[in-house]
């Protein structure tokens, strides 16, 4: 049997696509979402994605005939960020909160998603992964190792055609009208466009994060890197600043050129 791991984002769904194009036999779907907060029922996938994904792609897959699993770790984000720590070298972390999760190597991937991956992969025996690897990812392809497949390379599809195809069939997230990338909401390894992107369109969870930084018994107050989540706020209100002041300076211009135009051409009519 094969299976194909989906993240809803343009790679892995063009490979659903391809198979099913193609008349291969079908793989088995797995899906995992990552959770901010399973008791709130808060996904920890941006909103337009996760909404896409389970109203719009699985049930087109479903009607093609696949079976499609999502699956989830038992914990989340909330818990992973007030577990006590107790058990450290050093002696004043131990009963504070973990707290935020490390950029550049994000523990929140392995816990709240290969964890459970690896778990759902142990259940088959001998089956092959199909993954969302581009056949212009040449670094990517080389590394593939035995028991995996890119059908995506097999027939020659580079990301492009994979976004293109993707959108011919209506399956393109939402997600893509203004990130280049996807993945949870609280990663810490977002730049400040994608977290003014975040605080400008869903407050309710930027507030979530920010409510979370005040917390006084954190092992480390780092949000992103070496800065603090008040460090990286004041980089992200700035930048939303400034893309207001362009909005509204455009805008003028605009008028004024609308303005010249008509004077133009009611001039020539007289």
């Amino acid at each position: 049997m094969t299976i194909q791991s989906w993240s809803g984002g343009k790679d892995s769904t063009a490979s659903i696509i391809l198979e099913h194009m193609h008349g291969l036999p079908k793989s088995r779907i797995v899906f995992v979402e990552v959770m901010f907060d399973h008791k709130r029922n808060i996904s920890g996938e941006l909103p337009e994605h996760i909404d896409f994904v389970k109203n719009i792609a699985i049930p087109k897959f479903e009607s093609w005939g696949y079976v499609v699993d999502v699956i989830h770790s038992e914990s989340d984000y909330f818990q992973e960020f007030y577990h006590v720590i107790s058990k450290s070298k050093i002696p004043e972390r131990n009963g504070k909160y973990r707290g935020f999760f490390l950029g550049g190597m994000c523990a929140g991937n392995d816990r709240l998603k290969m964890r459970p991956l690896h778990k759902y992969h142990a259940q088959f025996t001998n089956a092959t992964y199909i993954v969302g690897i581009a056949a212009d990812e040449s670094e990517r392809l080389q590394r593939l190792k035995s028991g995996k497949r890119s059908l995506l390379a097999e027939y020659g599809y580079t990301e492009q055609m994979a976004y293109d195809l993707c959108k011919e069939h209506d399956l393109l997230s939402p997600t893509y009208k203004n990130r280049n990338r996807g993945g949870c909401w609280f990663c810490p390894n977002q730049n400040i466009e994608q977290f003014a992107i975040l605080k400008a369109q869903y407050y309710d969870l930027w507030s979530e994060l920010k409510k979370m930084s005040e917390e006084k018994n954190l092992v480390s107050k780092g949000f992103r890197y070496a800065k603090t989540f008040e460090q990286v706020e004041k980089e992200v209100d700035a930048y939303l600043l400034i893309q207001d002041m362009c909005a509204n300076q455009m805008s003028f211009f605009e008028e004024k050129c609308q303005e010249y135009e008509s004077r133009i051409y009611n001039t020539r009519r007289t």
